[in-house]
């Protein structure tokens, strides 16, 4: 079972892999060092009590290293493009820009060019779902965790849907809040965490959110949620890991779910 580090915790709990020694000084079996502030534990403080648990959908139900994005990521590009009539090369450019002012590219797209989001949505998430397999431990591990399942993305519901259809776990969710939900304004923008509350009418409180990109994370620690990160190399997903947003660390999402199914009482 992969580690799980639990932040600014006053209990430690024993987990297959780990040497004794202080907080400070629990290492992984590879070796590895954990953060100064992290120890390592199943979770448990969070395995009871809660009613909703709110889940990112890319990298975060299937491995990153399935690698959607990169299919994603040229058709972002080529839809500039042909839409703004430039080359490729200007195309990336203007991508990258509007990704790092805005959020995402599309509401980059919607400010300065009035660019019609769906059109946008249905052209870049025409993708080859192949590289995502079937996963029977996420269905089996979301089946024993009780409590409603909400799907956080801001890519489109229609994306979600066949991502969940490709995975085998769709009937585990009970809404999906998408970019479209969202007013088209991305995560990690406060309102839009505020609305998901308003809508489903959530306590904060006895809510979990997962998520692969640890800035997505601090609105919804605000709020008074329980947060987990899903760690990624990707230097994107990693800003602000380090920080009090992220309570809990995992490796795998269906193994981290079973364990706290396993977790007593």
């Amino acid at each position: 079972m992969p580690v799980t580090y639990f932040h600014r915790t006053r209990r430690i709990f024993d987990l297959p892999g780990l040497r004794s020694g202080p907080p400070n000084e629990i290492m992984v079996e590879s070796g590895e060092p954990t953060s100064s502030e992290a120890v390592a534990l199943p979770c448990a403080e969070i395995a009871h009590d809660i009613e909703t648990w709110v889940f990112d959908l890319d990298n975060t139900l299937y491995p990153a290293e399935t690698n959607l994005f990169a299919q994603i990521d040229v058709r972002m590009r080529e839809f500039i493009a042909d839409y703004l009539a430039l080359d490729l090369d200007e195309a990336y450019r203007v991508q990258k820009t509007y990704f790092r002012e805005y959020g995402t590219t599309l509401r980059g797209l919607m400010s300065r060019h009035g660019l019609d989001p769906k059109e946008f949505l249905d052209f870049v998430h025409a993708i080859d779902l192949s590289p995502v397999s079937p996963s029977p431990a996420l269905d089996a591990a979301l089946d024993r965790l009780s409590g409603r399942k909400i799907i956080f993305t801001n890519a489109s519901t229609d994306h979600a849907d066949r991502v969940m259809d490709r995975l085998g776990v769709g009937h585990h969710f009970d809404a999906v809040f998408d970019i479209k939900d969202a007013d088209y304004l991305p995560k990690p923008d406060p309102a839009v965490y505020d609305a998901l509350v308003e809508r489903y009418s959530l306590d904060p409180h006895k809510t979990v959110m997962v998520e692969d990109i640890a800035r997505n994370l601090a609105p919804a620690a605000a709020l008074g949620m329980t947060t987990v990160w899903v760690r990624t190399q990707s230097t994107v997903g990693q800003e602000g890991a380090d920080a009090a947003h992220v309570h809990h660390v995992i490796d795998d999402l269906a193994d981290w779910l079973q364990a706290l199914a396993d977790l007593p009482g």
